[in-house]
């Protein structure tokens, strides 16, 4: 320890070497103290170079007018994608056919947003080629570049997460908080994955030989695949668009974005962002187009031979349709489809101490949610007691826009917005009833919620289902609503058929008071991911994960080393270890014409014989035998 102390206060010792009187003065001292100094300032010198080219740039970008809370505009009665036919007043002053058109507005008050030009054919075709053109550049990047258009983002995305959170209220009837987990907590959890590990994902890979080449090494590159495609679903605006966008870019690709028509508003903007962070820092935003589409010219997409893969986030019907489009060119596809995700509880679990990450797994972004939880397994015993606490809470949540002005401000204390369109409410509200008729119980909520002071028709009461039975169709399709279903069990075996009892295979939860028991749960639920003693957890926070499903829910993934990779074409390449002495030559007893077909098995039996068997007299016995046939 004081030979330690010695190394790091020498130089203080040097403070009197010019001291004639001083007996310790010594040259040593002179150059340790100026090879200090010099590494510092080298270090210094480093080290802001490394701020000046890698650092976060920051930009700015307007925000849109709808985004503010005091901002006013026509109210749609009965407002659809299509009001622009029923109200021409409602389109663009110069505008073409009326059925070029999506009509944008806020489904929680039926204010007018704007409306977009639908993109047809043609239009996507010259999209898909922009963005071909502009990757050449851009798959010449270096991964320091990338990150530094990610760090940007991030830097723009944190300063401004109260904007883009209003944005997708508006345009989706969300609440500020579920915009806040669901969106702005997501795509920075995503952005800092790629900062810190996406070029470990896609760096080259050196592999494993073997004994016959072992003079040889391998390596697999990861090469940008050039165009690819995300056709994406309205319940998360902000991150749906940007969490593909930033995956294939970070790649080395170029993009195309199907934005669904309910939020082709938001989506422009927030791509618009990623647009201005591009060509404030020099790179060609074409990179990156949006597309806008009614689906009956979504094939110029699927089935374009440019687009080398395909993400789809959406409904098993359509997703059924990607994939069959797809195979015009055999694109690639991941498919993100259905749910009906499971949350087991396990005897003895202390309900009051997970209802509240319940509540937020059936109630958050008013049940649309992908993984959220639709089905609580509980068992006999405690069945009772979670229903009351259920319906209890859910009784209380407040519905209504945080956008909506009133006299104290703008954010209004409410728990759930409204859903994106009541268009599924009539068959929501029959599954429901039929659900009753079967022996459910239902003491809250069931139907359409008619709100006093939002314009909105897009409200539905928070429901709890209790007394589900398994095979009833109320448990088997997704409702994507803010309606829980409980199922009871008696036995554990019981709650694990139930739960792999539908069509679907995304996520699962499993609780209960030991996690060991809950792991061996966890291993027999037919599923893409599980988290224990929590609510989907596997995507919003831990980005190193890979996100998919199984069965009807879809296949491949997103999401982690495995989405990334999938993003690109995996190459790959075998060399010579010692190029100069050793390379790979033909055995005269192989080479063509061959002499002797009995020496040229003996030759490939030997040879197989002493690289493979399993005993090292029958290794042996393969080399005699290779050496033998090489000699005749």
């Amino acid at each position: 320890m004081h030979s330690l102390f010695y190394v790091i206060f020498h130089p203080l010792k040097t403070l009197n070497l010019w001291l004639e009187d001083d007996p310790n003065a010594s040259i040593v001292d002179v150059l340790y103290l100026f090879t200090m100094f010099s590494a510092f300032g080298i270090w210094l010198v480093f080290d802001r170079y490394q701020k000046a080219v890698n650092s976060a740039v920051p930009f700015r970008y307007p925000a849109p007018e709808a985004a503010d809370p005091n901002w006013h505009s026509r109210v749609i009665p009965n407002a659809n994608l299509r009001s622009h036919l029923q109200d021409p007043d409602l389109l663009p002053l110069q505008s073409g056919g009326v059925d070029d058109y999506i009509t944008c507005f806020d489904p929680a008050n039926n204010l007018h947003i704007t409306s977009v030009f639908a993109d047809d054919a043609p239009s996507i075709e010259a999209k898909i080629r922009r963005a071909k053109n502009a990757q050449i550049k851009w798959c010449e990047t270096s991964f320091a570049e990338r990150r530094r258009v990610m760090r940007s983002l991030l830097k723009w995305l944190v300063e401004n997460q109260e904007l883009c959170a209003r944005v997708a209220c508006r345009d989706t009837g969300k609440t500020l908080i579920d915009a806040a987990m669901g969106e702005i907590l997501t795509t920075c959890s995503k952005l800092e994955w790629l900062i810190n590990h996406g070029e470990r994902a896609l760096r080259t890979e050196t592999r494993y030989s073997n004994l016959m080449l072992s003079y040889k090494k391998s390596q697999v590159i990861y090469e940008p695949k050039g165009v690819v495609s995300a056709i994406v679903s309205w319940n998360y605006p902000l991150h749906n668009a940007w969490s593909p966008i930033l995956a294939s870019i970070f790649a080395g690709n170029a993009i195309v974005l199907k934005a669904s028509e309910h939020v082709a508003w938001s989506t422009e903007w927030f791509v618009g962002a990623i647009h201005k962070c591009l060509e404030d820092l020099g790179y060609d935003a074409d990179i990156i187009q949006t597309v806008c589409c009614w689906p009956d010219q979504a094939e110029a997409l699927t089935k374009s031979p440019l687009i080398k893969h395909i993400t789809f986030i959406g409904s098993e019907e359509v997703g059924r349709k990607v994939a069959i489009a797809a195979t015009e060119h055999l694109t690639p596809v991941t498919l993100e489809l259905g749910g009906k995700d499971p949350a087991i509880i396990l005897p003895d679990t202390d309900l009051d101490k997970w209802i509240s990450i319940w509540m937020r797994g059936i109630f958050q972004n008013s049940g649309q949610n992908c993984i959220g939880i639709e089905r609580l397994i509980v068992h006999s015993e405690q069945y009772e007691e979670l229903y009351n606490l259920l319906t209890d809470r859910a009784a209380k949540l407040r519905f209504g826009s945080v956008l909506a002005p009133t006299r104290e401000g703008y954010i209004n204390t409410v728990d759930c917005g409204s859903m994106i369109s009541n268009d599924k409410f009539g068959a929501l509200e029959a599954l429901i009833f039929q659900a009753q008729e079967e022996g459910a119980r239902v003491d809250v909520g069931g139907k359409e919620l008619l709100h006093t002071s939002c314009e909105g028709r897009s409200f539905f009461q928070a429901t709890v289902v209790g007394d589900v039975k398994p095979n009833s169709r109320i448990a088997q399709v997704e409702l994507f609503a803010p309606v829980a279903l409980l199922i009871r069990y008696d036995d554990i075996d019981e709650a694990i058929t139930i739960a792999n009892g539908t069509r679907y295979g995304l996520g699962a939860s499993v609780f209960g008071p030991h996690q060991d028991l809950c792991l061996e749960v966890a291993k027999e639920l037919h599923c893409g991911m599980v988290s224990i003693n929590d609510f989907g957890v596997f995507y919003v926070s831990l980005q190193d994960l890979p996100f998919g499903g199984t069965k009807a829910s879809g296949y491949g993934r997103f999401g982690g080393p495995e989405g990334l990779r999938a993003l690109t074409n995996p190459k790959a390449i075998i060399v010579d270890r010692w190029p100069s002495f050793v390379q790979t030559k033909i055995p005269k007893v192989l080479d063509y014409p061959i002499r002797s077909l009995a020496r040229s098995w003996d030759f490939v039996s030997g040879l197989v014989t002493l690289l493979y068997a399993d005993s090292y007299r029958a290794r042996f016995n393969g080399l005699l035998q290779l050496s033998r046939a090489s000699r005749r």
